[in-house]
């Protein structure tokens, strides 16, 4: 069941009611909103389908915007209809437990003169300083109509990006400590894991920009002349969330390379070792294949310190060779 709540405000008061979908969509009447305040109904899921129809059409809002209320369009963009606006935007949370991806919500939006309906495809929170702001009377929410409020939930969301963003970041920290201390096989696992997640945030953020930069260029006569200036620091702000992201993906590529090249130096180093002890027992392998041939006619055979003289020479040579490498530098790591 769908948690819905209803905002009331002005300068002067504000109110609060929480209810189910099906309650609002039977009481939540269009005489109630007038110019005196403004109401904002978030919905908390969007299961309860036929109520939220049946509620968007006492709003006349078009049928086309109320099924995009419960399918994604391929690409985001404003829609503007006689009596309101609508779009979405998709929001992006740090990981929940036992998720190790994004936590991702779509969240659509209806605006008219004096209300503002928001749909959060998930029961998640991303407007908790929004609603302490009317609740407390803090800055102008209060004074300013629902583009004011659709400012401040937007500006919510992208600082959402920047949370994540910020996650990520202390995530790259303990990949990078690892990489200069340790060898652990799955660094490489969570530098693309890292990766996959700027990604999806990719995918989230672009859009927003883009919605942004509608909102700041809109004509339209639901968001006020003198407001579109907030709506160019929301474009600001995703502009350098995207340019974080690609810091970010910058950072794990090279530490992606720096893994490749530290098992190549490693492989290298065995190789090296393998090369001198290879290098030690050729000729000492070539020296004992030549005594184990069962010819009857070899001279040394007959010789009494014939065996102690091989192993001397063998062992001499050996150590032989080990000083040669070591004078070459090849021993050293």
């Amino acid at each position: 069941m769908a948690n819905v709540q209803l905002y009331k405000y002005n300068a002067a008061f504000y109110s609060i009611k929480q209810e189910s979908a099906t309650y609002f969509a039977n009481e939540f009447l269009e005489s109630e909103l007038d110019n005196d305040h403004v109401a904002w109904l978030n919905f908390h899921g969007i299961d309860e389908t036929e109520s939220i129809e049946h509620l968007c059409q006492k709003l006349g809002i078009d049928k086309l915007s109320i099924e995009n209320i419960h399918h994604q369009v391929r690409r985001p963009k404003i829609e503007e209809y006689t009596k309101y606006m609508s779009f979405y935007v998709m929001s992006a949370l740090p990981k929940e437990e036992g998720n190790p991806y994004l936590h991702q919500d779509q969240i659509s939006f209806l605006m008219g003169d004096n209300y503002l309906i928001s749909f959060q495809d998930k029961p998640s929170d991303h407007f908790t300083d929004v609603r302490d702001r009317i609740e407390k009377g803090r800055g102008k929410i209060r004074t300013k109509g629902p583009d004011f409020l659709m400012f401040r939930m937007l500006e919510a969301i992208i600082d959402n990006y920047f949370e994540v963003l910020e996650e990520i970041s202390l995530q790259i920290e303990t990949i990078d400590a690892k990489l200069h201390v340790v060898h652990d096989k799955t660094i490489l696992t969570s530098i693309e894991l890292e990766k996959r997640k700027l990604i999806e945030l990719r995918k989230i953020a672009q859009p927003m920009r883009d919605i942004t930069v509608q909102l700041k260029n809109s004509e339209s006569p639901f968001i006020q002349s003198s407001n579109r200036h907030y709506y160019r620091s929301l474009h600001s702000s995703c502009t350098s969330v995207l340019e974080e992201i690609d810091a970010n993906k910058q950072i794990l590529e090279g530490m992606a390379n720096l893994y490749y090249a530290a098992q190549g130096q490693r492989m290298n180093e065995i190789m090296r070792v393998l090369t001198v002890v290879s290098s030690i027992f050729i000729p000492l392998t070539f020296i004992v294949g030549v005594y184990g041939m069962n010819f009857e006619h070899m001279p040394e055979l007959k010789y009494t310190y014939g065996y102690y003289s091989v192993i001397a020479f063998m062992i001499a040579l050996g150590i032989g060779l080990l000083l040669i490498f070591r004078k070459r530098g090849w021993l050293k790591k």
